[in-house]
């Protein structure tokens, strides 16, 4: 039996929507290797209706249409929510940050819930899931763009998915001497390029120089 080293179960309206995302990559290679194991289910298997609908018209007026409550929360009982980390993407979540993929990472399972129409009733986001999370301050479509963003940010931080070398530590916003900051910039050949040129001290050959200049100390 695998032991995967991450399990993520995702409930959207759109499932195949992950498919390419899934399939592809370094994710794609982690799922192959049983490091990662995605499951995807189909939110209208709980819809209140037999037409399929997972979503009703707000009370008290306004444009579009709210995901139900009874709808998540069938869906979080059928999948064992209890016992999984339960993260609704939604733009009235705290941003997503490297912070937080990192203290992701460190969970078993995750269960993503997918926002779609005018969002959820916020008596999901109150009381049915462990947090809320928006990948930025702007407007989506829905909640299955930004469930790729946290899965592509929290699953290359896992042992084994990058790599012997764990490279994902060194890089743009991870923890480097107790602060966070931008990757220094990178350059390969040609040596020049229509006038634009490689910093000479990368040419150098000398480590400490370099080192110092990636720190922004030159």
């Amino acid at each position: 039996m695998i032991k995967y080293v991450m399990e993520i179960d995702i409930v959207t309206l759109f499932p195949k929507m992950f498919e390419g995302f899934l399939a592809e990559g370094v994710l794609g290679r982690a799922i192959k290797k049983g490091l990662v194991k995605v499951k995807m289910h189909d939110m209208r298997k709980w819809a209140w209706n037999s037409y399929g609908a997972v979503d009703d018209r707000p009370f008290g007026g306004g444009v579009g249409m709210v995901i139900r409550p009874d709808v998540i929360g069938q869906a979080l009982e059928n999948l064992g929510g209890k016992s999984k980390r339960v993260v609704a993407l939604s733009a009235k979540g705290k941003r997503f940050s490297q912070e937080k993929a990192e203290e992701l990472s460190k969970v078993k399972n995750i269960l993503l819930v997918c926002g779609r129409y005018e969002g959820f009733d916020q008596r999901i986001l109150d009381n049915m899931v462990d947090e809320v999370v928006s990948i930025g301050d702007y407007v989506l479509n829905g909640g299955e763009t930004a469930a790729m963003v946290l899965i592509e940010a929290v699953t290359r931080l896992l042992p084994g998915v990058l790599g012997k070398d764990e490279s994902s530590r060194e890089e743009s916003f991870s923890k480097m001497e107790g602060k966070r900051s931008v990757e220094h910039p990178q350059y390969t050949r040609p040596e020049e390029y229509k006038g634009f040129k490689v910093p000479k001290v990368l040419l150098s050959g000398d480590h400490k120089k370099i080192a110092e200049w990636r720190e922004g100390k030159h």
